[in-house]
């Protein structure tokens, strides 16, 4: 059963928890860790993380104005130093079209140092031959390391070739594992993917009750997919079971009240 990769590409936010920033954050409600001014200083001196921390904050006008090519200038300085963030950084402005489409290396260099939005972002050009040749080996190699260091999307996004048998032997036990850690962070297709195997009975004994359940986290989440799904589950479903599956879903968000994040 052929699903969609999840597509986005993911910008560290250096400075910052790893993973993304809200593109609503603003200085005055982001915890900065060093005083802009410190920063410039650091930046002045060749810190390659002040430089990656400073282009990032450029790239989202975070405490400055918004500017991309003092961002690419930034994150080069930081990413040829071998900085992993600001190797990742640049490689999403490549791909985005700031700047000339080098994103591909940026992206090799920032993986090869363990850095899991690297990898995660080298699997998606692998998967979809962009800036590569297409290798689902390769997609499902780089997905895999991100993956065991716990990113919710690369997790996702391997069980979606496990399901498919894109680049590994298709095995239904494998995909549900993986959208199982995925789900359980929050992320909603794998949410949406995990509540599909237990409606089908793949990889998992048949269980409308987690079926609603998981489709009724991820519609929640805003997917109508899930909720025209949940609909016609409960056609199927007594009583008793709805209300386990609701009673199911409050106890995930109320022992996740960051929605698995």
């Amino acid at each position: 059963m052929k699903k969609a990769l999840l597509l986005a590409l993911a910008l560290t936010a250096v400075g910052c928890a790893e993973g993304e920033l809200e593109e609503s954050a603003s200085c005055a409600d982001l915890s900065v860790q060093s005083p802009l001014e410190s920063l410039n200083s650091r930046v002045e001196q060749g810190d390659a993380g002040a430089q990656a921390e400073l282009g990032f904050f450029y790239v989202r006008g975070i405490c400055v104005p918004q500017d991309d090519a003092e961002a690419v200038r930034l994150s080069r300085l930081a990413a040829e130093q071998g900085n992993a963030r600001g190797q990742t950084n640049l490689g999403l402005m490549y791909a985005n079209g700031r700047g000339v489409p080098e994103d591909v290396r940026w992206y090799r260099l920032a993986a090869e140092q363990g850095n899991a939005r690297g990898q995660f972002n080298l699997g998606y050009m692998y998967a979809y031959g962009d800036g590569v040749p297409q290798d689902d080996v390769e997609a499902v190699r780089w997905y895999r390391l991100a993956a065991e260091q716990g990113d919710a999307a690369s997790q996702s996004n391997l069980g979606i070739m496990y399901d498919n048998g894109d680049g590994v032997p298709q095995d239904d036990v494998e995909a549900v594992r993986w959208w199982r850690l995925a789900a359980e962070q929050g992320d909603a297709v794998a949410q949406y993917n995990l509540g599909y195997m237990y409606g089908n009975g793949y990889g998992v004994p048949e269980d409308h009750v987690l079926a609603y359940m998981w489709w009724n986290l991820t519609a929640a989440q805003g997917n109508e997919t899930a909720q025209s799904n949940k609909g016609r589950l409960e056609r199927q479903m007594t009583r008793e079971q709805i209300d386990e599956g609701q009673r199911l879903s409050t106890e995930w968000i109320k022992a996740h009240p960051s929605g698995g994040n």
